[in-house]
Order: structure tokens, then sequence, then C-alpha cells
């Protein structure tokens, strides 16, 4: 039979997506699954977002959409950007995309030639390398370690800086872990990134879910000289509960934003009027959602953290953002649960889910071996009861 494109060689399912979907497997078949693998928000939009959705289905005009985005939705991320301090943008630096993830794909699309090199710091989100390695990029990983708090430092960011290399992608707040650049972390990446030319996808998804009054630090604010080679990624996602509608943003310099226009206009054409309108809605309407939902989460980072203090031999950078911790999982190497023997954390992932029936992701798929991933979305008992099994599971290790 004819043969798939050797790109496909290079194309891999998410990791996230597989673990999610055997946890749900063994749910079916009986067992009693706890599952923090799967980074989804776990809550609904408000009531005024279905209103607008349901409007939007009553005069449907059926017809093709702008590639951009509509006037009206743009506008209304136009709003969101200046609440996050970014001003100076109009339409014609914007675009949309069927999710965030649709919007990396076109980004790294439309800037890597295969052999370019991308730097992707890890522990980073699954997608973001598998996505540049289907492209044919050469992707650079500087490792970032819970002995510097999973964060990227301007040395290991300036050694790997070469004359091939064509993106950052710098993901703040972070998934998998959680953590959050203080604005003297930001500007001291910044200073690097002001003596080279390169682009940076700056994936600022969870910017509206951080912690412990931080504030939110960008390259953008304290370094506007690169506005012109910043692609400043959002979602509806995380923050208003809305995964499954799929909206995401760019906002870059015109001839990139034009490039993702180029690119929509030949592959999704336009996203649908119902789910415009709903994005409008969520945008600019009332904001005490996302805002209670934030509370909440650190809530629950909070108690993620007791939990974590009180095992002998795990240690966990405190996260201050997004909806995860990424522990360090060290300690249990060599040791066993049973019959069960732990070297590495695949093992342990798949010995908690066997042993404690407790879905997570091992920190490999990740580009962090040493770690694990923990999404802390679940409903609060489900949430308490799953920490319960873990902690048990590790002070069970001899």
């Amino acid at each position: 039979m004819p043969q798939l494109a050797e790109r496909m060689g290079r194309a891999v399912p998410s990791a996230i997506m597989q673990v999610a979907e055997k946890a749900k497997q063994l749910k079916a078949a009986g067992r009693d699954i706890i599952s923090f693998s799967i980074g989804v928000p776990n809550f609904l939009p408000g009531e005024h977002v279905y209103a607008a959705a349901k409007a939007s289905l009553d005069k449907d005009s059926g017809q093709y959409g702008s590639n951009r985005g509509p006037d009206a939705l743009l506008d209304a991320y136009l709003v969101h950007l200046e609440r996050n301090g970014f001003t100076g943008y109009s339409r014609k630096n914007l675009c949309v995309g069927v999710g965030a993830k649709h919007v990396i794909f076109n980004a790294m699309y439309a800037v890597l030639e295969e052999g370019d090199e991308l730097i992707l710091p890890a522990p980073y989100w699954t997608s973001h390398i598998d996505i540049a390695r289907i492209l044919g990029a050469e992707v650079k990983v500087p490792h970032c370690g819970a002995d510097q708090d999973y964060k990227l430092q301007p040395a290991q960011l300036e050694a790997l800086i070469g004359p091939k290399t064509k993106m950052l992608v710098f993901n703040n707040p972070s998934n998998p872990t959680g953590m959050v650049y203080s604005e003297a972390e930001i500007r001291a990446l910044g200073e690097v990134l002001v003596r080279h030319d390169i682009w940076i996808l700056s994936d600022d998804i969870y910017n509206q879910m951080i912690f412990d009054g931080l504030g939110w630090a960008h390259l953008l604010k304290t370094h506007p000289q690169l506005r012109d080679r910043i692609i400043l990624l959002d979602s509806l996602s995380k923050t208003y509960g809305m995964p499954g509608w799929r909206v995401g943003f760019a906002a870059a310099p015109e001839p990139m934003a034009q490039a993702l226009v180029t690119l929509n206009s030949n592959h999704i054409t336009n996203l649908p009027e119902v789910v415009c309108a709903a994005a409008v809605a969520a945008l600019t309407g009332p904001q005490d959602i996302p805002e209670r939902m934030c509370r909440e989460f650190a809530a629950k980072r909070d108690e993620v953290m007791a939990t974590f203090a009180r095992i002998p031999g795990l240690s966990c950078p405190r996260p201050q953002g997004a909806f995860y911790a990424f522990p360090d999982i060290r300690f249990a190497f060599g040791k066993r649960h049973g019959e069960l023997r732990i070297d590495n954390d695949v093992d342990f992932c798949n010995a908690l889910l066997e042993v404690e029936g407790v879905a997570c992701v091992p920190g490999s798929a990740f580009g962090e071996p040493n770690g694990l991933r923990i999404s802390y979305t679940c409903k609060a008992a489900e949430l308490t009861e799953g920490l319960r099994r873990f902690e048990s599971f590790c002070k069970a290790l001899a």
C-alpha cells in the first residue's frame, strides 16, 4: 500500500491523553479510580455564556466567517489584553484558532523550517515538543530540575541559542509544574533575549490563575523592545472552563498574525458563529467565576502541599499558578510496594494506579523523569481521598 509521510514517524499520541484514557477504561470496568491526570478545569462557564450561544443559534447566518476571527471576538480579546496590561494592539495583530494547540501548531509552522532549532525548557508541556518534532525542528531542551524550581536560568538560555535557533517556547505559569516566574526572573531572561533575534512563543494560557498575590510578570512588560518577535498565546479553556469550545488566540506582530490568518484560510476557514458568540460573552461578561476558581485552586494547592509535607523523602517546589504540582519522587526509586519494584517514574505511576487507583502522568512525558504531574482540578472530596491514597502508597514503600 502507499506509504505515509515520513513526518508521521515523528508524530506520537499525547502521553497525557493515554494516561487519562487508561484511567477511564479502568473506571468503566468497575475500578474505583481517582484521576489526577488531565488538565481539565472541571467547572463550567456562567449562564451568560450559554445565553449568548443560544441567541447566536437563533440568528445563525449559516455563512462562512472571517479567517482572522469576527470583529466582535477580536475586540473582546483586545479588552482582555488591555486588562492584562498589553496595549497598542489592534485587530491586524490578532488571530483566532481552534484552541491554543491549533495556534501553537500554526505559529511553529509559520516559523520553523526542517532542521531549525527550537528551545523548550523541561519540564515542558507535551504538545510543545510533539508539534515541533512533527515539523522537523531540532528541539534543544535545557533541563530545569527541582533544584532550580523547574525554572529556566539565563545562562542555560544563552548557552543554547545558536545560528540555527528560531524560537523559544516560554510557558508561564507553567504546565506541568505550576511554577510562576517572578519579575526579576523574567527580566533576567529578557536581558538574554534582547541580544538574539529569535521568535518567542509566550504560552500564557494560565495567566488568570496565579496565587499568593504574586502578580504576573511578562517579557513584554519588562522588555517592550521584544514586541516585534513575541507571539502572545491565550485560550478560553482554563480561565473560563471552556476546553471543549476550542477557542485560542494569538496576538503578534502584523506579519506573524497575517501568516496565521493565511494558514486558517487553508484549513479551518473560521470558528463557528455559536462558538464565537460564547467566547465574546466569556471575555466581556462577569469575571466572577474565573476569580472564584482561582481562589479555589489556591486552596487545593495548599491541600496538595500539606500532603506532600507529610511524606518523608518527597520534595516539591511550591507552585503558585495553574492547577498542577510536580513532586520530585526520586525517594521512591529502588523501593518496592509489595511485589512491585519501582525503578523510575513510569513504575511509580503504574504501581500507584494498580495499588491505589490513582492516575498521575509520569514526569518523563514532560522531559523530567524524576517527577510526576498531579492535576488537582477534581472535586474537593475526590482530591482529599486521592491525596490520602497517594500518601498511603508512598509511606508503604520499602
